[in-house]
């Protein structure tokens, strides 16, 4: 029996590229079918309003999502009237993708990421009333608002379509995920089976609430570096492996990454990491490591990588393309 074609997918972008070449990549992903671009905000390089509100202006049917930003920086009122913004500039086509954040960067720059489940719960709450256009008053221990609601007087007034996720990594977080979001935006550079895990967790969390796993919509983030000669394929995912190995350890732990390898590289990389000292840190990533937890080789050997991705539990793939992108949204073009 063949197995079912898969046709959700979707286009991740971070800094890779300017944001002008973004938006020529956004419009040729909607142009080749893909279902939603997802916009990064991680390290202090780039924000994702300012280019989810450039993909927006130049589309007129793809979604736009956050992949993900933090609930620590902004204000509970100005991220409601953000995400009212960018709704009103693409209407029922924005997703909030929302996470945790990680150390070192949140603590070097003053934030205590102290109570995150609780954190998240209350932003998640709050804003989601806010967006319903609902006068909010709540007395929490993250945030506190008193009489607040979306001031529209110049607009539209009704509540808005924008779904909220979470882009969870540890299983508390997964089990709030499944109990309060609309879905999980599943994290990259960790193997298929993962997710094995994280479907546990986020079913957990959905009976919580009354719901079930099919429910939680499960979109994963995936690098995937393709090239008709798989060694460039696989090269150019390594350098971005190395960088997140050294500076993202709770990925590392989740991709099953031995710790003296994420030591090693650790010291290395300062912070932020040159591209220096990236580079000198590659060869401590070994071609297994870069097939295991990333999609990346030649078209088919990325659309087989993608396809146990879905077969463990993700539901779209997110995919973060490395070199050549137009060859990479060809690749998954009418689905794989």
């Amino acid at each position: 029996m063949t197995a079912p074609k898969h046709t959700r997918v979707a286009l991740y972008l971070q800094d890779k590229h300017p944001i002008r070449e973004g938006m020529a990549h956004a419009r040729y992903a909607e142009e080749m079918g893909f279902e939603a671009v997802w916009q990064a905000e991680s390290r202090l390089v780039r924000d994702a309003i300012v280019p989810m509100a450039a993909f927006a202006a130049v589309t007129e049917r793809i979604q736009i999502g956050s992949g993900v930003i933090n609930n620590w920086t902004r204000n509970i009122g100005l991220l409601a009237a953000t995400f009212l913004t960018l709704d009103d500039l693409a209407p029922d086509r924005v997703i909030c993708g929302i996470g945790a954040w990680w150390d070192p960067l949140a603590k070097n720059v003053g934030i205590d990421r102290r109570r995150p489940l609780k954190a998240m719960r209350e932003t998640i709450e709050v804003l989601r009333r806010l967006l319903a256009m609902e006068n909010v008053s709540f007395e929490g221990e993250f945030h506190q608002v008193h009489g607040v609601e979306l001031d529209v007087v110049h607009g539209r007034q009704e509540p808005r379509n924008v779904p909220i996720m979470i882009g969870a990594t540890g299983p508390k977080m997964m089990e709030l995920t499944g109990e309060i979001a609309d879905g999980a935006v599943l994290n990259y550079c960790v193997p298929p089976e993962y997710n094995h895990m994280a479907l546990d967790r986020l079913a957990v969390g959905a009976r919580r609430a009354g719901r079930n796993l099919d429910d939680i919509d499960r979109p994963q983030l995936i690098v995937c570096s393709v090239h008709e000669d798989q060694q460039t394929a696989l090269d150019g995912a390594r350098e971005l492996l190395t960088q997140y190995l050294g500076q993202q350890p709770h990925i590392a732990q989740a991709s099953g990454v031995k710790s003296e390898v994420v030591e090693q590289i650790q010291s290395i990389l300062g912070w932020p990491a040159t591209r220096e000292q990236v580079r000198r840190a590659m060869p401590l990533v070994p071609d297994d490591l870069v097939t295991r937890i990333t999609a990346s080789g030649t078209p088919d050997d990325v659309k087989n990588k993608v396809r146990q991705y879905m077969d463990n539990g993700a539901t779209c793939p997110i995919l973060y393309p490395l070199g050549d992108v137009k060859l990479m949204i060809d690749t998954f073009a009418g689905g794989f």
